[in-house]
């Protein structure tokens, strides 16, 4: 399983910990609000519940008293209900044969030793109270009080504490969320700069004012990246040097090898055998040599100037003998780019010459809105190559399978060479229908 990332992982642990932390607050807060309610409540109840029984008391020592009558006087309102027992009797406000069935057996038998008591109890599914009064040895007043208002009102109290609780751990996470974009900020800095040198813009340095606390990974970045560039401007001054030097005796072979080529006929076969393999070879090296220069000089600046692309998809493929139905231009596409025509000639030029010699033969040439595609009819590229096809001296398993000699491993790298120079990319996916596409994109930007 992928693991999370660092900014996920505190985010995360700001949002449980305030999660926790509310549900603290929250539990603690709830158990306090119901026990004081309850306890306001039931005060409540039993006040009320003295005052009627001391009502009830005085009309039962009038002469024959209607103890029903007595009961309907008393204003209990919705949410109480009042019984009497007397002498072994139950009386409430209608004729209910079983209006004590409700009353707890064990607050009867304290009520008829003569101690007051309160309990609550279940009825008809809803919490209630019942408070016991004695009024006389024989006579005990109860009262019935519904809790059943406080119940929702409670529910309703666990709610809003339960949403606050919710916002307070969303709060959290927020907050993580900011902490850790603020804090990886500096981090991002050097992860897009690195990114920057990779795409080949060693000009890109960090800000040591950008964070004071990573002054020192600042300059310490900053440092490699001057070393790299002096290392990577060595290699190339290196290359230019090493391939203008070796022009001239290339030049020099070349010439000999081509005056005997044209005496062939006159030599034995293994001495003609030989030869093929001298100038085969001087071929393949002076090929390595124009390839050394291109990447020496691929690094200065693009001359871009108004250009028809079409003209120079045109000119690449009539120098391989290909016609030109094998262009396709797609439709939104800018017939004159800003570009630098002898790069992209360049990069042109190596991919239809890639499509050729290992893709099986150039299938298109596609023009579209700044970007240039060529279709071969090969094997195509595996996953696993596609980055790595574009490096120095990286050939792939097509030209590794077919034996020859004559490529360098350059030819690609050079195509990815222009490319960043325009600020794009080369790229390489599979074509429908079998084969490779090679991409270029280009900030070919109209004039």
């Amino acid at each position: 399983m992928r693991r999370m990332g660092l900014r996920a992982r505190v985010t995360a642990a700001f949002a449980v910990g305030a999660l926790l932390l509310s549900a603290c607050v929250t539990l603690v807060s709830y158990e306090l609000a119901r026990r004081n309610l309850l306890a306001e409540r039931e005060r409540t109840a039993i006040r009320a519940t003295y005052y009627d029984a001391a009502v009830v008391k005085a009309e039962l020592a009038g002469r024959s008293p209607d103890i029903r009558e007595i009961l309907r006087s008393l204003d209990t309102g919705a949410d109480r209900f009042v019984l009497l027992y007397r002498d072994g009797t139950w009386f409430a406000r209608s004729a209910d044969a079983s209006a004590g069935a409700a009353v707890p057996a064990e607050l009867q038998r304290m009520a008829l030793g003569g101690e007051a008591g309160a309990q609550r109890i279940r009825r008809g599914g809803q919490l209630a109270l019942v408070v016991a009064v004695p009024l006389a040895p024989t006579a005990v007043f109860y009262e019935m009080v519904s809790l059943d208002e406080l119940s929702r009102t409670l529910r309703t109290l666990a709610l809003v504490l339960i949403a606050v609780a919710v916002m307070v751990a969303a709060g959290g996470a927020a907050v993580g969320w900011y902490v850790t974009r603020h804090a990886m900020r500096p981090l991002d800095a050097v992860a897009r700069t690195a990114r920057d040198l990779a795409d080949g813009d060693l000009t890109a340095r960090l800000d040591p004012e950008l964070e004071p606390d990573l002054a020192q990974l600042s300059a310490s970045f900053n440092r490699m990246a001057d070393e790299l560039n002096r290392r990577m401007e060595r290699d190339r001054r290196f290359a230019a040097d090493v391939s203008h030097e070796l022009r001239s005796p290339l030049q020099t072979l070349s010439a000999a090898a081509s005056v005997v080529d044209r005496r062939r006929e006159g030599l034995d076969p293994r001495a003609a055998a030989a030869l093929g393999l001298i100038t085969e070879e001087i071929a393949r090296f002076q090929s390595l040599v124009d390839d050394l220069l291109e990447l020496a000089r691929g690094d200065r600046p693009v001359s871009r100037e108004p250009t028809g692309i079409r003209a120079v998809a045109a000119a690449v493929l009539r120098a391989h003998d290909l016609g030109e139905e094998l262009i396709e231009v797609l439709p939104g596409t800018p017939r004159t780019w800003l570009i630098d025509r002898r790069r992209v000639e360049q990069a042109l030029e190596n991919l239809v010459a890639n499509a050729i010699r290992y893709g099986g033969g150039l299938v298109a040439l596609r023009i579209g809105p700044f970007f240039l595609e060529v279709d071969d009819n090969g094997p195509g590229v595996a996953e696993e190559d596609r980055e790595t096809i574009f490096n120095r001296f990286v050939r792939g398993p097509a030209a590794n399978s077919r034996g020859g000699t004559a490529g360098t491993g350059l030819g690609l790298s050079i195509v990815a060479q222009h490319a960043a120079a325009h600020g794009g990319r080369a790229s390489v996916t599979d074509r429908p229908g079998g084969g490779a596409r090679f991409r270029v994109d280009l900030d070919g930007c109209p004039p």
